[in-house]
Order: C-alpha cells, then sequence, then structure tokens
C-alpha cells in the first residue's frame, strides 16, 4: 500500500501541522515503511491464536485494604507552608 503527498497534506492540514516539500518527502517515505511493515503482518497465520492484551500473564500486586488511623490536623499541616485554622492556605486563583 502507497500513500501520496495530497494524503499527507491533508491530514497535516487537519493535524494543523505545516510541512516543508522536504519534511513532505522524509515523511511520505517513513509512512510508506510503516504500511508496508503492516501489509506484510496481514500474510502471517493468526487463525489458532488467541487475543490478548498482554504478552505475559500479570496480575496485580496489591496490599489489603485495611483501616488505619490517619493523620490529625495537626501532624498533616506540620510542614504545610501556609496554614489557616486546621486548614492548608492556597493564594485565590478564581477572580
Amino acid at each position: 500500500m502507497s500513500i501520496d503527498k495530497e494524503t499527507i497534506k491533508h491530514v497535516a492540514h487537519l493535524a494543523r501541522i505545516e510541512l516543508q516539500a522536504n519534511e513532505l518527502e522524509k515523511l511520505s517515505g517513513e509512512l510508506d515503511e510503516i504500511l508496508g511493515f503492516i501489509d506484510k503482518l496481514k500474510d502471517l497465520d493468526v487463525e489458532d491464536v488467541k487475543p490478548a492484551s498482554y504478552i505475559l500473564p500479570l496480575s496485580n500486586v496489591l496490599r489489603e485494604d485495611e483501616p488505619q488511623v490517619s493523620l490529625s490536623p495537626q501532624k498533616a499541616l506540620e510542614n504545610a507552608p501556609s496554614k489557616k485554622g486546621n486548614f492548608f492556605s492556597v493564594p485565590k486563583i478564581i477572580e
């Protein structure tokens, strides 16, 4: 499969990318290589291959979710650069 320069220009326009003539030539060659590789993949026999999202079997290693004592407000605010009562104080960002 081959991709023409007009298609590349159209996609670049949609993506709001400005391409110079030399970049267009380079990109055209690179996309042709990629599409050629994809065409090779079409020739593979995948009839007996099961769909999978990962090659290796994976499992999450998670700790048990157990309730614990949380920080006191004083301990949580110990290193706060600015605080107001039991809360963090931050600059106002909404006018």
